[in-house]
């Protein structure tokens, strides 16, 4: 078995954003030059994750509404009572226990196996960041 390393690197400009990071991980698969596997796309973030879902404007606007109603900003959280990194972000903490921190997605001759409307985004519940990184291993024959 083959496995490839590679590291996506980019800027979020909103508190809360789902950047669209499909075709660099295509990229990614494509100077992997494995064929038949998986692709693993991880977060180390704890407020910004990985996660498949539809690209759809009305959509990605319910899911700001969705997280907002689970883990309201303005709630009264411990967290944001301890000044761990001056930002009060209790709310995007909690609203990323809700999704994976990351995928995996098969791989067949050279192509992601992703449905029709399927997308892969990274979801920042905690932004502007100037930097915010996804890693891309990519594993097979």
């Amino acid at each position: 078995m083959n496995v490839f390393f590679d590291e996506l690197k980019f800027p979020t400009s909103k508190e809360f954003e789902m950047v669209n990071i499909t075709d660099r991980v295509r990229d990614s698969v494509a100077k992997s030059g494995i064929m038949d596997g998986m692709v693993l796309v991880f977060s180390p973030h704890t407020t910004g994750l990985v996660r498949i879902s539809e690209s759809e404007v009305s959509l990605m606007a319910d899911y700001r509404k969705f997280f907002d109603m689970l883990a309201p900003k303005a709630g009264d959280y411990g967290h944001n009572r301890t000044n761990v990194d001056d930002r009060p972000n209790a709310h995007a903490h909690l609203q990323s226990m809700l999704v994976n921190s990351g995928e995996a997605i098969p791989l067949r001759e050279g192509k992601l196996l992703l449905g029709t409307w399927q997308t892969i985004f990274f979801v920042e519940l905690d932004g502007a960041r100037p930097e915010r990184k996804v890693t891309i291993e990519v594993l097979g024959r």
